[in-house]
């Protein structure tokens, strides 16, 4: 019952694949498969071996760059509250290091100054920089480099 074996071996790398997520242990994982499939058939361990060391070879040389390529190039999106930060707003009320309003993704947001000596009045423009709980942290646009 080699094919067995090779089974076990197969999950127990799948399964440290997916604490891990190298790319690495799953395409050993696949390999122990292939093994599984050729020990199925018949064939003695050295040809077992030969096909888990081929396979491997193959995932770990060929695929994972593709893979990994493919991973680099997926942009990384922001959701909720990050997606704001960066944005741009517009003061409702004035601003200063405790409290405000600005008009943020069409809907009023209370704010507070990035800067605390700063008091930015109503009808300025803003950039968001982070956003700390229900508040988003502004500063001016005319005063970034």
């Amino acid at each position: 019952m080699p094919w067995f074996v090779w089974l076990l071996a197969a999950s127990a790398l799948g399964a440290v694949e997916f604490l891990t997520l190298t790319l690495v242990f799953g395409l050993l994982a696949g390999a122990a498969l292939v093994a599984a499939v050729v020990a199925g058939i018949g064939v003695g361990l050295l040809g077992q071996l030969v096909a888990f060391v081929v396979a491997a070879a193959a995932g770990l040389v060929v695929l994972r760059p593709v893979a990994l390529r493919y991973v680099a190039r997926q942009p990384l999106t922001r959701d909720g509250s990050d997606a704001l930060v960066g944005r741009r707003a517009e003061v409702v009320q004035e601003v200063t290091a405790t409290r405000g309003l600005i008009k943020l993704a069409g809907e009023d947001w209370s704010a507070r100054a990035l800067d605390e000596t700063l008091v930015i009045p109503a009808g300025s423009l803003v950039d968001v920089m982070e956003i700390e709980g229900a508040t988003a942290v502004v500063h001016p646009r005319e005063l970034l480099p």
